[in-house]
């Protein structure tokens, strides 16, 4: 048997493989979660949220101080925001927010 007959159907396959919907859902599920648990305690809406109320009076406006209204971030800026940390927002540890979690978040919030 040659290499092409057996790299071919291989090839096929990743290419025309079905898209694990369920596993897309998951993922922006897992990511919510993580933000409900680890951001939303500050970043949230409301005037009892520190962290949006920061980023309100830094922007003045011109950017929503909600982290799930901002349609600016990227995965990475969240990871290196989280990772290590920025103004008096605290960096979390790999044994708080895993690197499974946090890809999960950045991909939540990059939307």
């Amino acid at each position: 048997m040659t290499a092409a007959r057996v790299i071919l159907p291989a090839v096929l396959m990743l290419v025309f493989a079905p898209v694990d919907w369920a596993a897309e859902g998951a993922g922006h599920s897992r990511g919510q979660a993580v933000y409900q648990k680890w951001c939303a305690p500050c970043h949230a809406p409301g005037p009892d949220h520190p962290g949006t109320q920061a980023l309100e009076a830094k922007y003045g406006g011109k950017k929503p101080g909600t982290l799930k209204e901002r349609t600016d971030l990227t995965a990475e800026i969240t990871k290196e925001f989280v990772r290590k940390g920025v103004s008096i927002m605290p960096f979390f540890r790999k044994t708080e927010i895993s690197d499974a979690e946090l890809e999960a978040l950045a991909e939540y919030l990059a939307k």
